[in-house]
């Protein structure tokens, strides 16, 4: 694993630590990788985590995590409020006094809210390998990885430092996984014996998504019961699109993270763009096919047997989004098709 020889590790005792990584949803998921690896070294080690409101579902069932912490810093900036932005600060000011806090975001603003947790020390990443340099001043403790560095590979290398300890790259093959919720009962009508697959149309820019008329293909093409989901109004009317080529999908209505949890758990195959719901079938060992245009591919996921990633030829700047490249469209059908049936013939 890259990213692990360093000098000078953090030798620290400790048993209370608190992570922070406030969004966005598929990044939250690659950086719970960490959760299990560090309660395999031991159980009695105390782990919070703080991170945006919005997200709070996908951590407060993990049995790893002892106290979910939920700021709204995106909600009082909206406010244009001075006085509301201090009011959320404030809360990081009266947590417990942590051993350790480790910031797992990089920005300055996940830094300066690490600074403010009463701790012994805090750590992030360095002035070189944070996404925002900046963020390294607040830090007593830093480390260097490559931005470049593959995110898992990553996420573990800053934790290796923090617990002065290993993993190895078959670890994250093994992983058991970790995503959990309280809701079972979907009213989604998933059958057997008939294969079950989730498309997934929308992604934060239009550059990341796969064009539509292909995502209809690929249910008219696979004898399989089909879904989409959409978590927008915009996304809503891409899943519509959708269902007007091939009628015989399913479109959901729009799912709470919780029942987005338990959906994907259930499905026998994800295809979608570099996206969270894409990234939660990883975390729960779910099959996927994972699109790759104006991001990397080699950076933005960790490639298992059964969770695949198909690229484009465009070569990307891993730290910037080039919103004008639509080589996503130039990936080609058949590739999909014929990697979706040999994830379908596998058992699981």
């Amino acid at each position: 694993m890259q990213c692990l020889k360093s000098a000078c590790r953090c030798k620290i005792g400790f048993m209370r630590i608190a992570i922070v990584k406030l969004s966005a949803l598929g990044d939250i998921v690659h950086a719970m990788i960490v959760l299990q690896f560090i309660k395999k070294l031991d159980k009695k080690i105390s782990i919070d985590w703080v991170v945006d409101r919005s997200y709070k579902e996908l951590l407060e069932c993990n049995p790893d995590i002892n106290e979910v912490h939920t700021l709204d810093i995106q909600k009082a900036k909206r406010k244009k409020s001075i006085l509301a932005i201090i009011k959320e600060l404030n809360k990081v000011r009266s947590l417990y006094r942590y051993d350790l806090v480790i910031d797992m975001q990089g920005l300055i603003k996940s830094a300066i809210i690490s600074k403010l947790i009463p701790s012994i020390n805090t750590l992030g990443f360095d002035r070189f390998s944070a996404r925002e340099r900046l963020a390294s001043v607040f830090y007593n403790k830093t480390f260097n990885c490559s931005y470049e560095t593959n995110v898992i590979e990553r996420n573990l290398s800053l934790m290796e430092y923090a617990l002065g300890v290993s993993f190895k790259i078959k670890e994250i093959h093994n992983k058991v996984p970790f995503l959990f919720s309280n809701e079972q009962i979907l009213k989604i009508p998933i059958t057997k014996p008939k294969k079950n697959i989730l498309i997934i149309p929308g992604a934060s820019h239009d550059s990341k998504r796969y064009p539509i008329d292909k995502l209809a293909e690929i249910s008219q093409k696979i004898d399989a019961n089909f879904f989409v989901i959409w978590g927008s109004h915009e996304e809503k009317i891409l899943a519509n699109k959708i269902k007007d080529i091939s009628p015989d999908v399913y479109i959901c209505d729009k799912l709470r993270l919780e029942y987005l949890i338990v959906l994907i758990s259930k499905v026998d195959l994800v295809i979608g763009p570099d996206t969270g719901p894409t990234h939660i079938a990883w975390g729960l060992n779910v099959p996927s096919i994972t699109l790759f245009g104006p991001t990397p591919g080699y950076r933005n996921t960790f490639e298992t047997s059964f969770n695949r990633i198909i690229e484009s030829d465009s070569k990307v700047n891993p730290k910037k989004i080039d919103k004008d490249d639509y080589s996503i469209k130039s990936i080609d059908l058949q590739k999909i098709l014929s990697m979706a049936t040999e994830l379908l013939r596998e058992p699981q």
